[in-house]
């Protein structure tokens, strides 16, 4: 129900995970995309094959957003827009966690977290907004947040921070954008399985006490998030503004799940 046709993306972050998921559910319906990743490989080129077979086009560019965040996003805006000139979907999905216990936290790791996860973010929307303000392009930007940026976890200090500057980020970015027909929401995921959580593969408790906690007992894969997404960049959602979208089985409407048996 979907259709994406005659639309671009860029979705940063896009060669695994929640990146590669959304990546491809917008091929699927129909977009072009530009995915992005720190450098090109296996992963890269998988994700680049499988949009490819949907019948759409696709390119890659590497980019490290956690350097000076000026020249990376004027960099990758570019580079962008050389490898799709008809971009008007910006999905921000690059983020990471580095996160030490509080105590042991250091400023280096702080802020190289709020500098992928929320500065790199918040001026490469801009850098799009001017372009597509100058042209008369009615652009939408999603921007992927987590269920960290509204439950925290002790030793997730930082993420969840930043996580939840993200969802404060998709309302105050959409009632600037709004009158200029650019629309922006935002995706929560809760646990999923990528590569950042293989762990749960190791610790068959912890992975059990997970899908216990959630109400409808599953830990998907990351591929649940790429519909919820492909939605909330298609005219099928032309009215929703600011809005954070919770992927994550009913976890975040639970206050305290009942102990295990």
């Amino acid at each position: 129900m979907i259709d994406l046709k005659g639309h671009a993306a860029l979705v940063t972050g896009s060669t695994h995970g929640v990146g590669r998921a959304i990546a491809l559910a917008l091929a699927q319906a129909g977009a072009n995309v530009v995915i992005h990743g720190l450098e090109a490989g296996p992963d890269a080129d998988a994700v680049l094959d499988q949009c490819r077979r949907c019948g759409v086009a696709a390119s890659f560019v590497p980019m490290d957003l956690t350097g000076p965040t000026q020249q990376v996003v004027a960099d990758l805006f570019e580079a962008a827009l050389a490898a799709q000139e008809g971009i008007d979907i910006l999905v921000n999905n690059a983020g990471h966690f580095l996160d030490l216990p509080f105590e042991q936290m250091t400023l280096d790791r702080f802020e190289k977290t709020l500098r992928l996860n929320v500065t790199a973010p918040y001026f490469l929307t801009q850098a799009f907004a001017r372009h597509w303000i100058a042209h008369n392009v009615a652009g939408r930007v999603l921007l992927t947040g987590s269920i960290n940026g509204r439950l925290a976890e002790p030793d997730s200090t930082a993420y969840d921070t930043s996580k939840g500057a993200v969802e404060m980020m998709v309302k105050t970015l959409c009632v600037a954008l709004a009158p200029h027909n650019i629309r922006v929401n935002g995706l929560a995921p809760g646990l999923v399985r990528t590569h950042a959580t293989a762990w749960l593969d190791q610790n068959l408790p912890v992975a059990r006490w997970m899908e216990h906690h959630t109400p409808n007992g599953r830990v998907p894969d990351a591929q649940v998030c790429g519909p919820a997404a492909a939605f909330l960049v298609s005219d099928a959602a032309e009215h929703i503004h600011g809005h954070m979208l919770l992927v994550d089985g009913g976890m975040s409407a639970w206050q305290q799940p009942k102990p295990m048996t």
